[in-house]
């Protein structure tokens, strides 16, 4: 099945390097990104699951879970820990999903259903497809996806990026323009009245009958600059 946007993120069972999950009891009441790779020993993913590393404070910071997959056995993964640590200075304290079955990349339609039933044999170039990252809600549901080719290693300062706005537009009636960063002006949605503006963004600006922007609301978490 196709994963959209709004779409209950599905459930699944799974071991991985910390032990057994429950996706959604894992989740909790808090926020989740899932980022997901073609094969263990690969060297963009390694770049990337370091970069996670670095960053994972900062994800946590805003009530962010990361967990990656890829489709290896747990064994494999604990292997490949240490070059990620070599290679970026940082140790993989986050999760990593097991999938040797190939379960979890077909529940999320990273991999067709006719891919098979083992990991075992395939090549990267045959879980090519499996390079995506979700950010999942509070509910549960699909906030935001992106897939990267594998000769692009991905910006998690994006992700992180993204996820303050994804948090932040959930609370307000606000959206964010482009290249919008934290502390920065937004745009006040369409369903607010001019007159309801006016008392919750004293001091907005029109740009255009259709564009109004304002202060960033004051969020009660401290985020890293």
């Amino acid at each position: 099945m196709s994963i959209r946007i709004n779409d209950i993120a599905p459930d699944f069972a799974a071991e991985t390097t910390q032990g057994p999950i429950h996706f959604h009891q894992w989740i909790g009441d808090g926020w989740a990104v899932l980022f997901s790779h073609p094969k263990d020993f690969t060297p963009v993913c390694t770049t990337e699951l370091g970069a996670v590393a670095r960053l994972e404070k900062q994800f946590a910071r805003r009530g962010a879970k990361v967990i990656g997959l890829s489709v290896d056995p747990v064994s494999s993964h604990q292997k490949w820990a240490p070059d990620i640590r070599d290679v970026s200075g940082f140790e993989v304290n986050y999760p990593l999903i097991g999938d040797p079955e190939l379960k979890v990349a077909k529940l999320y339609d990273m991999l067709p259903a006719d891919a098979g039933t083992t990991a075992e044999g395939r090549t990267p170039a045959q879980n090519a497809t499996a390079r995506t990252v979700y950010v999942i809600g509070p509910d549960k549901r699909i906030k935001l996806t992106l897939s990267y080719p594998m000769s692009t290693g991905r910006n998690f300062d994006e992700i992180l990026r993204a996820l303050d706005s994804v948090q932040l537009t959930a609370k307000h009636p606000v959206s964010t323009p482009a290249d919008w960063k934290q502390g920065e002006d937004v745009i006040i949605a369409g369903s607010v009245s001019n007159e309801q503006a006016e008392k919750q963004f004293p001091g907005y600006k029109t740009v255009k009958p259709y564009l109004r922007t304002a202060k960033q609301p004051q969020e009660e978490a401290v985020l890293a600059k």
